[in-house]
């Protein structure tokens, strides 16, 4: 796919250019990042550049994870990273993605996660045609889960033993989004989803109901 760059009220999400190593580089010392993320430990410069300047454009190329540098519109620093993931059930008809983020430690609890989250996610619904977003993470990490969670994600539980972390079997917690769950809230979302060329990124149908081509969902009686 060719890569996008969305806008919010104070983000802009762009792809990753070389140029952005140094800053990746920086914010990964933070040992919050490895230790609840896959990036590695110790993590150098090379890895940084290795990051922006490969993975990151393989991703895109390859239809295997989209990846956004998420920058500020005022001065330009780099707020974090912020993308789609494991995509290998993107296309019909399973239709679904995986939400993946890492925020600097200086940028957090100013609200920036959740507002590039929003722009990601209102593209995902409604230029990729996902029909279920997820979001997982290791068993304890409360900061991404209050993330999830100001986000809509519906909490479903604990997968046991699904990730090796450091050569240990460790608890995941796994969480979705469906399109309707952002229904009636599409006032609330923070800035504007414009694509790379101007046009504006299309939003979830009207009352949650599904758009002509997605598939009937036949929730299980409660």
């Amino acid at each position: 796919m060719k890569p996008v760059t969305l806008t919010t009220e104070r983000l802009v999400l762009r792809p990753f250019e070389p140029s952005d190593a140094p800053a990746v580089y920086a914010a990964c010392q933070d040992p919050d990042i490895p230790r609840w993320t896959a990036v590695p430990s110790p993590y150098g410069l090379r890895d940084a550049e290795q990051f922006v300047g490969t993975a990151v454009p393989e991703g895109w190329r390859d239809d295997t994870a989209y990846t956004f540098a998420v920058v500020s519109r005022a001065d330009g620093s780099l707020i974090g990273s912020m993308g789609l993931v494991r995509l290998t059930q993107l296309r019909a008809p399973e239709r679904q993605a995986e939400l993946g983020y890492w925020t600097a430690k200086e940028h957090r609890g100013r609200g920036y996660t959740v507002e590039a989250a929003r722009a990601v996610l209102r593209w995902a619904f409604g230029e990729l045609g996902v029909e279920r977003m997820e979001w997982l993470a290791e068993a304890g990490n409360e900061g991404s889960r209050a993330v999830a969670r100001k986000l809509g994600f519906h909490m479903e539980g604990t997968l046991r033993a699904k990730l090796v972390h450091e050569g240990t079997r460790r608890d995941v917690w796994i969480g979705s989004l469906l399109p309707y769950d952002l229904a009636g809230d599409t006032d609330d979302l923070a800035g504007n989803t414009d694509t790379a060329d101007g046009t504006k990124a299309a939003g979830t149908a009207e009352q949650g109901r599904p758009t002509a081509g997605t598939t009937p969902y036949l929730p299980c009686p409660r």
